[in-house]
C-alpha cells in the first residue's frame, strides 16, 4: 500500500476526531513503522504493556519493526480532553489482532498543544488474568 493510499484509508473512532491519532493507527496498520515513529516528538515515549518505555523516534521505529509485525490495531471509541497546560490527552479503546490471538486494548495519547506531535502513547491490555493466561507465549 502506498502512502497516498494509506492517507485515503479512513480510521473511524467514535468520540475521537484527532487527525494525529488516526494517522498513528493508519501508519501502524499499514506497517509503515518509520512513519508511525515520526509522529512522535524527538524525545517521544512509547509505553508498551509489561515493558520499559521506548524513548525517541529511532528507538520507537526499531521497536515497532521488531515487535509489531503482523499486528492490526482496531480502535473503536474514545474521548479527548485538553489539559491545563494546553496538551491534549486522548484515550482510545479497541483491540489488537495478531495471527495468533486478539486482545482488548486501551491507548492513552499525550499530544502537544497544537496536536501536531505525540509526546507519549501508553498501551494497556484490557484483559483479565485468565484471558492473559490463555494467550500463546
Amino acid at each position: 500500500m502506498s502512502f497516498s493510499q494509506l492517507a485515503q484509508t479512513e480510521i473511524q473512532i467514535v468520540g475521537v476526531d484527532q487527525p494525529l491519532v488516526k494517522r498513528y493507527f493508519q501508519t501502524f496498520n499499514a506497517g509503515h513503522f518509520d512513519a508511525t515513529a515520526n509522529l512522535f516528538a524527538a524525545q517521544g515515549e512509547l509505553h508498551p504493556p509489561f515493558e520499559k518505555p521506548v524513548l525517541g523516534n529511532q528507538a520507537i521505529a526499531a521497536y515497532l519493526h521488531r515487535e509489531a509485525q503482523g499486528m492490526n490495531l482496531v480502535p473503536e471509541r474514545g474521548f479527548a480532553e485538553t489539559l491545563d497546560n494546553g496538551e491534549v490527552q486522548v484515550y482510545v479503546q479497541g483491540y489488537v489482532k495478531t495471527p495468533l490471538f486478539g486482545v482488548n486494548v486501551g491507548w492513552l495519547f499525550l499530544l502537544n498543544a497544537e496536536a501536531s506531535q505525540i509526546h507519549a502513547v501508553g498501551v494497556k491490555l484490557l484483559a483479565s488474568w485468565e484471558e492473559l493466561a490463555k494467550l500463546p507465549r
